[in-house]
């Protein structure tokens, strides 16, 4: 299956024949302080910047109703978010993934945002369609 949207990987992580943990990490557009004069009015019309972690969860995929339902929850960030990054972490022997092993999964991907390296999660937009970005 395609996962085009937030909704077909709740529907394929609920098909998982063990316990999964969806991680996700939110992240903000911010203006580098090195911006140049470009990119500051780039960002200022909306576009560009640099995307920065401001958040992590974590939840089984049971309690997320549907994107929408992630959304209004998120919504009680101080700042909105722009994009956020999901990586499924299955479980074993029907246990879920323990807390230490999110965590530390929670950790890389946090580091792996900063440095660019977004090959190993999906990124959703704030409507929970599935983009597509490169690193640096």
């Amino acid at each position: 299956m395609t996962i085009s949207n937030f909704d077909d990987l709740l529907q394929v992580a609920r098909q998982q024949a063990q316990p999964q943990r969806l991680l996700m990490v939110f992240t903000c557009a911010e203006l580098p302080d090195d911006g140049t004069p470009e990119q500051r009015r780039e960002f200022e019309a909306g576009g560009g910047g640099a995307l920065v972690p401001a958040m992590c969860a974590d939840k089984s995929p049971d309690e997320i109703e549907n994107f929408a339902a992630l959304k209004r929850e998120s919504g009680q960030f101080q700042s909105p978010w722009h994009v956020v990054f999901v990586a499924a972490l299955s479980g074993a022997d029907n246990t879920a993934p323990g807390s230490s092993d999110i965590e530390q999964t929670l950790d890389r991907m946090v580091e792996s945002i900063k440095l660019g390296a977004l090959g190993n999660m999906i990124a959703f937009d704030t409507s929970g369609s599935a983009i597509m970005l490169e690193g640096p």
